[in-house]
């Protein structure tokens, strides 16, 4: 645990701070904290109760107000007021809805104050009662960091009698990072249990363990990717600038002077590649991806969809360094709006993930695509959220080519077609209509039982309807928008450098 949380706590205990709420769901650390604390401010007695067990650590009283939530509250009143005591109930939120310990916890907030007591809940998410609001301090535990990995590590591993070698401990701390400490016990258990000892062999393990803690927060997605930059199309400016920030998150960086990543903004028209930008991001770095779903954020109870977003961060800074994909960004968040029929909660949301971007440390790095940005708020675009903001326009005829040549040797490594023609009959068409027209020739050429033609690539190409075509005023917006230099071009070069007819004169 980090000195900063031990002194805090310390202070808020010794400043008589009546009631606490430590936000966590791991109660062994908690528990374990709070002995260390009670140890440390001079030999204070630590107590523990729950609905099932009543109370433990009280000589003669053990199982004392079990099944009996108010009782609870009065055993810190038997108490003498200068003896210091620590009072931990667990799950205790669940009944704070009842008027009688709610108005019990109002009065422990005034009466406590004039002795040495503290009463600390313990719970994962609470909604305060408004009543309550100015009585309780809330503290988070956050998961894990990485001394405390090693420390738990090194002692599972001397439990063995077998001490882990540094260039296994240093790999093995990176991987557990994200997990709670009962996650890692029980990882170092199985692996025990299988081969005796810990080491490298465990790390796929750690590694698929993180994917199902992540798939059972129903909150963020983990997406393996296999996508490279090679097999990106053009854009060659934003795989540069994206292979400089790569480098950044090495502590070399650090001592350097530079900061941690912190994100980029992908927009431009459907089909440009920016989903498969995120995904080869992730894949080249070595990173895992962790896909947001915005519409998961929102839940029908008050307060619980800013407590879903406070719990969507924790989960993605617990598994940094790791790119975070939050796709269509611009719909997403319902943008644009007066935030009245959802009561505001979209701009709480909204204000949450705003802030956590601007203020973050940790090598969590933020791909945000948005297909248009004409419902995106000052707020998102200004500098501090992101590094850098790219437009990801229709390929030009270079980049086509490139696209075309991709897929076709993706399907069929030895072709030999000529890519002119249909290079010039595929102008204002997007990377993802360039791949449907080698998809549809393909088609054609198994169906008459013989080898792809170049005919077959310039038929596949005249049944496509582009994007460009159907949605021409919201292309000429995004570039309008883009001209007065608020977004960099992804491509090498200026479009009206490379392709006068992916620049202005769609089609």
């Amino acid at each position: 645990m980090t000195q900063a949380l031990v002194d805090q706590l310390d202070l808020l205990i010794r400043a008589r701070t009546p009631i606490l709420w430590i936000r966590s769901l791991e109660e062994e650390r908690v528990e374990a904290l709070l002995a260390a604390t009670a140890q440390r401010l001079g030999g204070r007695t630590l107590l523990r109760w729950d609905f099932v067990s009543g109370l433990e650590g009280a000589p003669n009283r053990n199982g004392e107000a079990a099944r009996n939530p108010m009782a609870a509250l009065d055993c810190l009143a038997s108490l003498p007021l200068e003896q210091g005591a620590i009072l931990l109930l667990k799950d205790f939120h669940r009944y704070c809805e009842d008027a009688g310990i709610c108005r019990r916890l109002r009065n422990l907030a005034t009466s406590l104050r004039q002795g040495r007591h503290t009463l600390v809940i313990s719970a994962p998410e609470w909604l305060l009662p408004r009543e309550l609001e100015d009585s309780i301090n809330l503290l988070d535990l956050p998961l894990p960091d990485a001394q405390e990995i090693g420390e738990l590590l090194r002692a599972i591993a001397r439990a063995t009698g077998e001490a882990l070698p540094e260039a296994v401990l240093e790999p093995l701390i990176r991987a557990c990072h994200g997990l709670s400490a009962q996650r890692v016990r029980q990882l170092a258990a199985r692996a025990l249990a299988r081969r005796g000892q810990l080491g490298a062999d465990d790390l796929e393990e750690v590694l698929e363990e993180k994917r199902q803690v992540i798939a059972r927060s129903e909150l963020l997605e983990y997406c393996p990717s296999e996508a490279s930059p090679a097999d990106i199309g053009g854009l060659e400016a934003l795989k540069q600038w994206l292979n400089q920030r790569q480098r950044a998150f090495s502590e070399e960086a650090r001592q350097f002077g530079l900061p941690v990543p912190r994100g980029v903004l992908l927009v431009g028209p459907q089909g440009t590649g920016k989903s498969l930008t995120a995904k080869a991001i992730a894949h080249s770095w070595g990173m895992p991806l962790l896909r947001l779903d915005v519409g998961r954020l929102f839940a029908g109870l008050v307060g619980a969809s800013e407590a879903r977003t406070r719990e969507m961060i924790q989960r993605a800074e617990a598994m940094a360094p790791c790119v975070l994909w939050i796709d269509e960004i611009d719909k997403g968040f319902g943008l644009g709006g007066d935030g009245r029929s959802d009561g505001g909660t979209s701009q709480r949301v909204l204000a949450s993930v705003l802030t956590w971007m601007a203020e973050k440390r940790s090598a969590v790095f933020v791909v945000a695509t948005a297909n248009g940005v004409e419902r995106l708020p000052a707020e998102l675009l200004r500098k501090g959220r992101f590094d850098e903001i790219f437009l990801l326009e229709l390929p030009d005829a270079n980049e086509r080519r490139a696209i075309l040549d991709l897929q076709l040797r993706q399907r069929r490594p030895t072709h030999r077609v000529p890519l002119e023609l249909l290079v010039d009959r595929t102008g204002g068409f997007s990377g993802a209509e360039l791949e449907q027209t080698v998809i549809e020739a393909l088609h054609l050429a198994f169906g008459a039982g013989r080898d792809l033609l170049e005919a077959d690539l310039i038929a596949a190409a005249s049944q496509v309807v582009p994007l460009s075509r159907t949605a021409r005023e919201q292309l000429e917006s995004l570039r309008t928008w883009a001209s007065t230099g608020r977004a960099r071009p992804a491509s090498a070069l200026p479009r009206s450098q490379n392709d006068p007819e992916a620049s202005g004169s769609l089609m």
